[in-house]
């Protein structure tokens, strides 16, 4: 740009963001980090805080009664179930019906395409690496899939994540915007304690579902900003 060629305009260089680039970076971070701590756990790799943390929950004990009062314990199982496959798959099919009664066929496209592609992702990973459950502690549900990464927490961060960033590229109001994001963190936060809570995760399993599912969502959010600049730009 010579020094008397104008600035860019702000229009300008929101279309010419690389944003294929950010959704790429952002995937190949995620199966970077999923890939390093999975070849480190079937290497053996153990971590101090993983036991330390379970046991904390049962007050010191392995076998001990887990902290909190009774209702918090109903609770977590409550809220343990939002991560569940019936209920993730449920509120996929509810934001896609009405996504389809809205006629908003690129939102519902990315949000079917990055919920499922992330799901896939998750099961290959737990069969690829392999972990088992940790017996540190008693289990409070039953469970007899493996264990890293864990799925709850990295298919509600996929999910919840994915179709919060997707929706609010369909919202001007930016309080709304952050009502999204802040409401789905804040349920993938809670979904992956009560996993920890209930004994059937490794924090670390829960730590890295967080951070695969988050980065998924962001890789998402970004080929629909790519994809809604350029149908803008292509002619009517």
């Amino acid at each position: 740009m010579t020094p008397d060629s104008p600035e860019p305009s702000v229009e300008q260089v929101v279309r010419h963001t690389p944003w294929l680039f950010g959704a790429a970076a952002a995937v190949a971070l995620a199966v970077l980090f999923i890939a390093v701590l999975g070849d480190a756990i079937e290497d053996g790799a153990q971590f101090s805080f993983d036991r330390a943390i379970l046991l904390w929950a049962r007050g010191g004990s392995a076998h001990g009664a887990p902290i909190g009062p009774d209702w918090f314990r109903a609770a977590m199982l409550d809220v343990t179930a939002i991560g569940g496959v019936t209920v993730l798959v449920l509120m996929v099919a509810l934001v896609a019906g009405f996504l389809a009664l809205q006629r908003h066929w690129l939102t519902l496209g990315l949000v079917l395409g990055g919920t499922i592609s992330g799901s896939l992702a998750v099961t290959l990973v737990k069969n690829l690496v392999g972990r088992a459950r940790p017996m540190v502690t008693d289990h409070l549900v039953n469970v007899s899939s493996l264990s890293f990464p864990s799925g709850h927490a990295a298919n509600s961060a996929i999910v919840y994540l994915t179709m919060a960033t997707l929706l609010s590229q369909l919202v001007e109001r930016r309080a709304a915007r952050t009502y999204l994001f802040v409401a789905a963190a804040l349920i993938v936060a809670l979904i992956g304690a009560s996993r920890i809570y209930l004994g059937v995760h490794w924090p670390s399993d829960v730590l890295a579902g967080w951070a695969f599912g988050t980065l998924w969502a962001v890789a998402w959010w970004a080929i629909g900003a790519w994809a809604r600049l350029r149908r803008a730009a292509s002619p009517s």
